[in-house]
């Protein structure tokens, strides 16, 4: 498990360590990984519909995930409480343009994920047969992916030394994994799993694709569809609780997204935040997205 577990890790640092100058290549790198992304979703939905006696482990399934869910949730609010209280952020005021359009596009497009699962799901099921070379095609994907994502983590114009000194953003993404590891150590006898498999699943931090094909290899596909539903809602819960209180506590708006602070609900987060949040998400997102593969990647390596 721990040689599997580097050889994820290794594409990532990899990529992280290349500096490109190619804009058209950088743009073709963005690309690949959406693309990247939606097949290996469909991957993780197709192991789904193959697995033996799906239809009667789907009740355990949704009872795993909602443990998850709301653990995790209330964990991780309360953290970003604390740290709300001790270091308050102030955000500017919403901006007066901000429409509903975009963010119904934004709701919309979390369920994309969604959706290329159950395709996936749908064509295990019905469709095709059986494909020995599945789980290796997964594998390799998932290394591609995370090699084009070290490069964009790289070649982002991020500097390392400024992300590591925004304070407000290392904080929030500190207390995001320390809250999100109680959690994990509060759901031990909840699962039913040893200690280091429970903690990699409370390490996704919203990165649904990653989590759902690694903890999905490591051990099994009902345990890696129970991690991507968990990062894919808590995406969608942030969507829907960003604007609400990102005006009175913004790291707490910011921290729950997670991973996904820096890309996905960046937008929402700028429209109802202002830019004076940016850099804070930018940089607890850069962080998380960072330390996501290499817990997972750790704590399954102790199995």
């Amino acid at each position: 498990m721990l040689t599997g577990a580097l050889l994820i890790l290794a594409p990532l640092f990899l990529g992280f360590a290349l500096a490109l100058n190619n804009r058209r290549l950088m743009t073709f790198i963005h690309y690949a990984v959406e693309a990247l992304v939606y097949f290996i979703l469909a991957l993780l939905g197709f192991g789904l519909g193959q697995m033996e006696g799906l239809a009667s482990q789907l009740g355990t399934m949704a009872g795993q995930m909602s443990a998850l869910v709301a653990v995790l949730f209330v964990a991780n609010m309360l953290g970003l409480w604390l740290l709300h209280r001790w270091r308050p952020m102030s955000p500017e005021p919403r901006d007066a343009g901000s429409g509903s359009a975009g963010y119904v596009r934004l709701f919309m497009a979390a369920l994309k994920p969604l959706l290329a699962v159950l395709a996936g799901v749908l064509s295990g099921y019905f469709l095709l047969p059986k494909l020995p070379q599945a789980e290796q095609l997964a594998t390799w994907s998932l290394m591609l992916l995370l090699f084009l994502i070290g490069l964009q983590l790289r070649n982002a114009g991020l500097s390392l030394r400024k992300l590591l000194m925004n304070t407000q953003g290392l904080g929030i993404a500190v207390v995001l994994v320390l809250s999100s590891l109680l959690a994990g150590v509060l759901l031990i006898p909840v699962l039913g799993l040893p200690w280091h498999d429970v903690l990699a699943l409370a390490s996704g931090f919203g990165w649904y694709s990653l989590s759902g094909i690694v903890i999905g290899e490591a051990l099994g596909p009902a345990w890696g569809g129970v991690a991507f539903l968990n990062d894919v809602l808590r995406e969608i819960i942030a969507l829907g609780l960003i604007p609400l209180i990102i005006g009175s506590r913004p790291a707490m708006a910011i921290g729950y997204g997670g991973a996904t602070s820096m890309d996905f609900t960046l937008p929402v987060i700028r429209s109802n935040g202002g830019l004076s949040c940016v850099p804070v998400a930018i940089a607890s997102g850069f962080l998380l997205s960072f330390l996501s593969p290499v817990l997972m990647g750790v704590f399954l390596s102790l199995g």
